[in-house]
C-alpha cells in the first residue's frame, strides 16, 4: 500500500482526491488547515488541523510511511508550502506542487498590480471610494485605517481590526456572473480588490468589473518555492502519483 498526503483546501485538491479514490494499492489522506467552517471534504481519508511546523509534518510523514506529498494548497498559502518543502526533504520523499494558473487580463480590463496586500491598501485611495474587497478575511486589517466605504466578502467572519465603514458578506463560491453584476450595482462599487488566485469559481467578478469599466487592484502571487516540480491540473498530478 502506497500512502500519499495531499495538502488541500482547494477545489483542485478535492478533484485530485476524487481522481485517486479507489485506486488499487493507493491510500490517500487530504489535510485541511481547519480555518474554514464546514469545509468541503474530499474523497478518501481527511485530517483537519496543523502539523506543528515542518518538523511535525516530517515526523507525521515518517510515522505513516508516506511515499509522496502533493501541495495543492491555495497559491497564497506561503507558510505551508515552505513547510512542505522542508518536511519532504527531511523525510526523503518526493513533493509535487499543484497550482491552478493565474488570471490574465483581457481587452477592456483596467488592472493594477500590487506585490502585497499592504501595498494594495496604499494604492487603493487613488482608485476608488467604494471598494469591494475579496482578498480573504485575514487581510482586512491592512485596510482598517482607510476612510473608504468597504464591501468585503469572506467565507467566515473576519477577525478585527476592520475598516470603520465595512459591510461583510459571508458567502462561498462559485459565484455566477449575473450575481456579481447585481452585487456591484447594488453596492455602487467603484473598484475591485482581489488576489491573483486563479481558477473559475471567483473569476466572474473580474468579468463584471470589466463590463462596468471598473479598475481592479490585484495582489500578485508569491513566488513558489524553488526546485519543486509543478503541474496545473489535478489530472496531471494524478498521473505523476501513479507513475512514481
Amino acid at each position: 500500500m502506497r500512502r500519499v498526503l495531499i495538502l488541500g483546501g482547494t477545489a483542485e485538491a478535492r478533484e485530485l482526491g476524487d481522481l485517486l479514490a479507489g485506486t488499487e494499492g493507493l491510500e490517500v489522506t487530504t489535510s485541511l488547515a481547519g480555518r474554514t467552517p464546514a469545509p468541503r471534504l474530499p474523497a478518501g481519508q481527511a485530517r483537519v488541523g496543523g502539523f506543528g511546523g515542518p518538523e511535525g509534518l516530517a515526523e507525521w510523514l515518517r510515522e505513516r510511511r508516506t511515499g509522496a506529498v502533493v501541495d495543492a494548497t491555495h497559491p497564497f498559502a506561503e507558510a505551508i508550502s515552505r513547510h512542505a518543502v522542508d518536511a519532504a526533504r527531511a523525510a526523503g520523499i518526493p513533493l509535487l506542487a499543484l497550482r491552478r494558473p493565474g488570471w490574465s487580463a483581457g481587452e477592456g480590463d483596467r488592472w493594477h498590480w500590487a506585490d502585497t496586500v499592504v501595498e494594495a491598501a496604499a494604492l487603493l485611495p487613488a482608485l476608488g471610494r467604494r471598494p469591494f474587497l475579496t482578498t480573504g478575511r485575514r487581510d482586512l486589517a491592512a485596510f482598517a485605517d482607510l476612510p473608504l466605504r468597504f464591501l468585503a466578502r469572506s467565507v467566515a467572519p473576519p477577525p478585527p481590526p476592520l475598516p470603520a465603514h465595512c459591510r461583510v458578506l459571508l458567502d462561498r463560491g462559485p459565484f455566477s456572473l449575473d450575481a456579481e453584476r447585481a452585487l456591484l450595482r447594488e453596492h455602487r462599487i467603484d473598484v475591485l480588490v482581489t488576489k491573483d488566485s486563479g481558477g473559475t469559481a471567483t473569476a466572474p467578478k473580474l468579468t463584471a468589473a470589466r463590463e462596468a469599466a471598473l479598475p481592479v487592484l490585484i495582489v500578485r502571487r508569491p513566488q513558489a518555492p524553488p526546485g519543486v516540480p509543478t503541474v496545473t491540473t489535478p489530472a496531471a498530478a494524478a498521473h505523476w502519483l501513479r507513475t512514481l
